[in-house]
């Protein structure tokens, strides 16, 4: 079974499930968000969000594949780039750290281990880019899939809780204590991740 962590840009979004790329939950303010959604502008302003974050800070995200059919995906930012993050009640995140904002896999690819790998591989690309940690917002009453992380998973691939609360604690992933020290992150991925090959290179057209 061949797996692969791609990098998210505009010409895979399409790669999303449908629901998530008209999804602009975290992308904009709940006022923006309420009214980009009665005007059925969703779709772009999610492509846009995508688009100023690469120009502006790059990578964002990565959609995972097994035998080349999309399986999932991982997004992530500062938390300046995320303005409902200030809604919730633990915020902020903390300002050493990059937000996890949303992941999802396929049902028939869950309990695979593949949620860990996303999240190692996020931890990868961060601490190649000199942060040192990764939080999110979890949801401890999580149902069903949503756009916030359901908090027990977060817990069981690593993360801690540093903000309690009932409904959306903050938890933290201290990037350096789950990948020890550079030098041993490409052999401990390559340990972790098997088979996902090397993401490709992005060339210009």
């Amino acid at each position: 079974m061949g797996r692969r962590l791609v990098p998210l840009t505009l010409d895979n979004l399409q790669n999303l499930p449908q629901r998530c790329r008209s999804c602009v939950f975290w992308e904009l303010d709940p006022v923006s968000g309420e009214a980009a959604l009665k005007a059925g502008t969703a779709a772009v302003e999610k492509e846009a969000w995508i688009s100023a974050v690469l120009l502006d800070w790059g990578s964002c995200g990565r959609v995972v594949y097994v035998d080349d059919v999309p399986v999932g995906f991982v997004l992530y930012a500062p938390p300046a780039y995320v303005p409902r993050s200030t809604a919730f009640p633990t915020s902020p995140v903390a300002s050493d750290a990059v937000q996890l904002i949303t992941a999802y896999l396929v049902p028939e690819f869950q309990g695979q281990g593949l949620g860990r790998v996303m999240v190692q591989t996020v931890a990868k690309d961060l601490l190649r880019r000199g942060f040192k940690a990764i939080e999110a917002f979890g949801d401890a009453r999580w149902k069903e899939p949503a756009c916030v992380l359901p908090a027990d998973h977060l817990l069981a691939v690593g993360f801690k809780t540093v903000r309690p609360h009932p409904t959306y604690p903050r938890l933290r992933l201290e990037l350096r204590t789950t990948l020890s020290w550079k030098e041993d992150v490409e052999m401990a991925l390559d340990r972790l991740l098997g088979a996902v090959q090397k993401e490709p290179v992005l060339r210009p057209l």
